[in-house]
């Protein structure tokens, strides 16, 4: 536990720092395909096509394509009134999950470089450009922007997600690409398994897996808002970890020390926190309960139950509506492990479908 949160942040950014590997930057707009998935978004997606629009990027090098397949709630009618405004609609009515949507529809959009972000996530004006300047560089083949949420816990923890990004990218690779905002070479791009829960996650390790670097760019900046509503928070938490171990079952290879610091970097930043640690801690605070008898479990016994029940103070004032502070970052952190529990278990059961619920 102590490694994973606190000893392997440590380490990679002292490596970080010795060891940076600096990437090749050009202010360049190559042609770009901006592809954005968008089931059942018609309170948000006429927003985001605005916000598409009005990137600072050459109106005659980028392309906004929107894929809305299975939407029934006016997704389509506001995405078809931007057509005489470049933007290009692919509709199918049967819903197959975000993975069939983008491999059935990459193949027919013409960017030199295609960039994937949500419905529900804005851009800021100069993103695009710094997200595609690292494509400069020969050895990279996917670009990983800064993903921002705004509010509570959830913001504190992508916080500390950006700073291993960072990190990580520095010395080899970022381990995993958040769907908000994310780049990769058209011919590059292969396509994943249709029952891929978090597709985006698989497609740029799989670049990293093949040799190519993913790096991380934190001035291309994408923002959303934290989830509105625990329920919805928990779906998509659970989602994402049942995606996680579906993932690490597909990239088991990535554990493969022929991969070097890939492989010393993947099992630490990931495979420990999705697949261990959650695990861990149950198993942790039962022992220690056996153990209460002796001074020094006695004193970490206390810790760990002031900890949950900071925790569980947290909740309250989260269903209160109050957010933010060191108590709801003490409840999300339990939550977050609580949904990875979950999640392995939608995972072993088979019962986590590859569509998605909006978590609002």
């Amino acid at each position: 536990m102590v490694y994973t949160f606190l000893g392997y942040p440590l380490l990679i950014g002292l490596l970080a720092r010795a060891m940076e590997r600096p990437v090749q930057r050009a202010e360049t707009t190559p042609p770009a395909t901006l592809i954005i998935p968008a089931y059942n978004e018609a309170s948000v997606i006429a927003r985001k096509i605005e916000n598409s629009l009005s990137l600072d990027y050459p109106a005659d090098r980028l392309e906004v394509v929107v894929i809305t397949d299975g939407s029934d709630d006016g997704t389509v009618d506001v995405v078809s009134s931007y057509a005489e405004r470049g933007v290009r609609l692919y509709h199918e009515p049967q819903r197959q999950g975000k993975a069939a949507a983008i491999n059935r529809v990459v193949p027919l959009v013409s960017g030199e470089i295609l960039v994937f972000s949500d419905a529900n996530t804005m851009i800021e004006p100069g993103a695009l450009r710094a997200l595609v300047r690292s494509f400069a560089d020969p050895e990279v083949g996917g670009v990983s922007g800064e993903k921002q949420v705004q509010g509570g816990g959830e913001g504190l923890y992508w916080r500390y997600e950006s700073y291993l990004k960072r990190c990580d990218s520095a010395l080899t690779s970022v381990m995993g690409a958040a769907g908000e905002f994310f780049a990769v070479r058209r011919e590059l791009f292969r396509p994943t398994e249709e029952d891929s829960v978090i597709e985006d996650f698989v497609l740029s390790l799989r670049l990293v897996e093949a040799g190519w670097r993913v790096v991380y760019e934190s001035e291309a900046v994408a923002t959303e808002d934290a989830s509105p509503s625990l329920a919805g928070d928990w779906r998509r938490r659970t989602r994402i970890a049942a995606g996680g171990f579906q993932a690490m079952v597909r990239l088991r290879s990535l554990l493969n020390p022929a991969h070097g610091w890939v492989a010393w970097q993947y099992c630490s930043h990931r495979v420990l926190r999705w697949a261990v640690t959650p695990f861990l801690l149950p198993v942790i605070y039962g022992l220690n309960l056996l153990l209460v008898g002796q001074p020094l479990y006695r004193f970490l016994f206390l810790a760990q139950t002031a900890f949950y029940a900071a925790a569980l103070l947290g909740y309250g004032l989260t269903r209160l509506g109050i957010r933010g502070g060191p108590l709801h970052s003490m409840f999300y952190f339990c939550f977050a492990n609580a949904a990875a529990l979950a999640g392995f278990w939608r995972y072993l059961a088979g019962t986590q479908p590859v569509t998605w619920a909006k978590a609002r």
